[in-house]
């Protein structure tokens, strides 16, 4: 009944590995659909804007995630 600690600081570790993976396909996806964009659309900003997006949404969804996992202790 005792090791209850340690598996959950492994599931925390593992939750949060899960959450790396997460931030970097979604700065990946907003990465492709800007570049598809300035492809089909003959511009230049759309790219660099939804790269943008995708890295302050990850922040977000990542910060978002520490913070339940910290007060569910």
């Amino acid at each position: 009944m005792k090791n209850k600690k340690p598996t959950s600081t492994a599931n925390k570790a593992l939750r949060l590995s899960g959450a790396g993976l997460q931030m970097g396909l979604t700065i990946y996806a907003c990465n492709y659909l800007g570049s598809w964009l300035d492809a089909n659309y003959n511009q230049t900003f759309w790219e660099t804007t939804l790269t943008l997006v995708g890295i302050f949404a990850s922040m977000y969804l990542i910060i978002k995630q520490v913070l339940k996992i910290t007060n569910d202790d």
